[in-house]
């Protein structure tokens, strides 16, 4: 079984959680399993992929992971922690299927429930995929040796920096192995870990806020033009301040900072950049809250895109100084092992509104990080005028 504790998964997807309870307990969505490579599955994976879905029906939180979330989570209320501690997991939600060397995930339901699928679901993906293709690690002394010798450059520029590798990760053990190394050898520069389970376990914070999901759901309730302010109007509503780091490119930055005005961004701690040129968004962020007169020092960017070493240098050369940073790292901590990672997401794809599906779409920074129907993307540009 790959997942063995319910809070093996990232922060942001309890958060979120904990908010739609609050704000939309009765509504429904579906997810999709989206492969960005060109890597195919081997015979018989979806049935290996249900066997560890159904498992996990088995998980439920530890009378340990309670009290480290309320004492550690303080911004989580005691209501949410007791729903929590009742929750199991309905693999009757995923639907996987699997054709040649394709395979086909979808995830439907109430939101508050689905909501938990996708990054254990991934995880499970990446792992499950390198067993059965046979893809070991080729050197687990080198591969250890390598996350030291980041640990030792992240410390030498002088960054903070946090591991979101969970989604993506080559096993569950080489993530462990990650976040031990990461809290023994860099102390005064490794923050935290988006996966509570291991925050937990190595006593670090765990970190996150909310994600595209969250914005493209208000997209669809509210219309495009209004998601970014009644998802950042919802998220203030619920968290009073807390969690203050607000995703940026779910409709492009540029459409997110017409709406980002002075109100959110005294608000917000700062903001996370997920796509795009990180340089060019460190300048477009930095001017406009001196437009908004604000220090862009009193605030932070959370740069969480595909980083590695010599992209965090780049970056904090150019950022030190002007405004704050810090860094999550995913992929190039949690599978930097000597085989590819797979190049794949889950993403939102529908909510039903009104008793019907709305298709739902992101427009990311990069053009390749879109989703959803092409059509509708263009339509949604144009009512956007991108």
């Amino acid at each position: 079984m790959i997942i063995q504790h319910i809070t093996d998964n990232d922060l942001y997807k309890f958060t979120m959680q904990n908010a739609v309870i609050n704000k939309y307990p009765l509504s429904k969505v579906k997810y999709k399993f989206i492969n960005r490579g060109t890597e195919n599955f081997p015979e018989g994976f979806a049935l290996k992929l249900q066997a560890e879905v159904d498992a996990m029906s088995n998980l439920s939180l530890t009378d340990e992971e309670y009290e480290y979330l309320r004492k550690r989570c303080y911004y989580l209320p005691p209501t949410y922690l007791d729903f929590l501690r009742g929750y199991r997991y309905n693999p009757s939600e995923v639907i996987i299927n699997q054709e040649g060397g394709r395979l086909s995930v979808t995830i439907e339901g109430y939101w508050y429930r689905t909501i938990l699928w996708e990054v254990p679901l991934m995880a499970i993906i990446s792992e499950l995929y390198f067993q059965e293709t046979g893809q070991t690690i080729p050197s687990q002394e080198q591969a250890d040796r390598s996350t030291v010798a980041k640990c030792e450059k992240y410390q030498q520029l002088g960054v903070k920096i946090a591991e979101f590798g969970t989604r993506r990760r080559y096993s569950y053990a080489n993530h462990e192995r990650v976040v031990s190394i990461l809290n023994n050898y860099a102390p005064d520069t490794f923050v935290g870990t988006s996966n509570v389970y291991l925050a937990m376990k190595y006593n670090t914070t765990p970190i996150g806020t909310h994600a595209h999901e969250w914005f493209m759901f208000h997209a669809a309730q509210y219309g495009v033009k209004y998601a970014n302010r009644s998802a950042l109007d919802n998220w203030v509503n619920v968290y009073r301040g807390d969690l203050g780091i607000a995703l940026s490119d779910t409709y492009t930055t540029e459409v997110f900072f017409r709406d980002f005005d002075t109100l959110f961004a005294k608000l917000f701690d700062g903001v996370r950049h997920d796509s795009g040129d990180p340089i060019e968004f460190a300048q477009k962020t930095i001017n406009h809250y001196k437009s908004l007169r604000i220090n862009p020092l009193s605030k932070t960017i959370v740069f969480s895109d595909a980083l590695n070493p010599e992209l965090v240098e780049k970056i904090a050369e150019f950022s030190k100084g002007k405004i704050g940073m810090s860094f999550g790292i995913g992929t190039n901590f949690t599978n930097d092992v000597g085989v590819k990672p797979l190049n794949m997401v889950i993403k939102l794809s529908h909510v039903l509104t009104n008793g019907q599906w709305t298709e739902v779409v992101k427009l990311s920074d990069n053009p390749i990080k879109h989703t959803g129907n092409a059509e509708i993307v263009g339509r949604i540009k144009a009512e956007l005028g991108i």
